[in-house]
């Protein structure tokens, strides 16, 4: 476990650009002082690197990415063998959550979507960007933009799934009441959606990385209700 001390409690840095070529990972500028930024009770942390295409059933589970994001994957940000970082944050020995993020291609760039989770729920703690760049940037940010998805959890968007094709306009449709914040501009709208599909992509991995695949009925219900819902041929 890495030890760090003297940590200090700034805020998220911008990342640099990333590299031009090869497999482009998504990590934390300054991961002891953004963590304690997030977890200011924090101890120590751990990185490690999560890699699908070193795992025994890498392709699949990069195919089952796919799926469940629904559409294609960036070649350069989403490739198959992108790195991800996952760091674990403890106090003690107590784990105290896991941080996790992903690079999704936006209309201005990538975007950088981070997401601090609960160890024993997989629910979101808190939602932030490292980087963004997009003429939407003040209002994405803002707490009344990122604060709608603190609770959520994969589940809520395989639920969303569900509803969408089996009862839409649910009230328990949690993901499905998410809406752009006041104020954004027509030209980010491109840039909210991506940044919707990267907290799902991000649960999607945390999912198979921290979580031993708990969503998965939730995937099966939704997927079911919608196979009901295609027209007999």
């Amino acid at each position: 476990m890495k030890k760090k001390t003297a940590i200090l409690c700034g805020w998220l840095t911008v990342a640099l650009a990333p590299a031009a070529f090869g497999a482009i990972g998504c990590t934390l500028a300054n991961p002891a002082r953004d963590l304690k930024a997030l977890y200011p009770e924090m101890t120590s942390y751990r990185e490690d690197v999560k890699e699908l295409a070193k795992l025994p059933d890498g392709r699949a589970a990069y195919e089952a990415l796919r799926a469940r994001v629904g559409g294609d994957l960036d070649p350069v940000y989403e490739a198959f063998d992108v790195p991800y970082t996952l760091y674990s944050v403890f106090r003690g020995d107590e784990k105290l959550g896991y941080v996790h993020g992903v690079n999704v291609p936006g209309r201005g760039g990538v975007i950088q979507v981070f997401l601090a989770v609960d160890p024993e729920t997989a629910a979101i703690g808190r939602l932030f960007y490292q980087r963004l760049e997009s003429p939407g940037g003040a209002a994405l940010r803002s707490p009344a933009a990122t604060g709608p998805f603190a609770g959520l959890s994969l589940a809520d968007f395989y639920k969303h799934d569900y509803f969408a094709a089996a009862d839409p306009g649910n009230e328990a449709d949690r993901v499905g009441q998410l809406a752009p914040p006041a104020g954004l501009p027509d030209a980010a709208r491109p840039d909210w959606d991506a940044a919707r599909r990267g907290v799902r992509k991000n649960l999607i991995l945390l999912d198979l990385f921290a979580f031993n695949r708990r969503h998965e009925p939730f995937y099966e219900r939704a997927q079911a209700a919608q196979k009901e819902k295609e027209p007999t041929p």
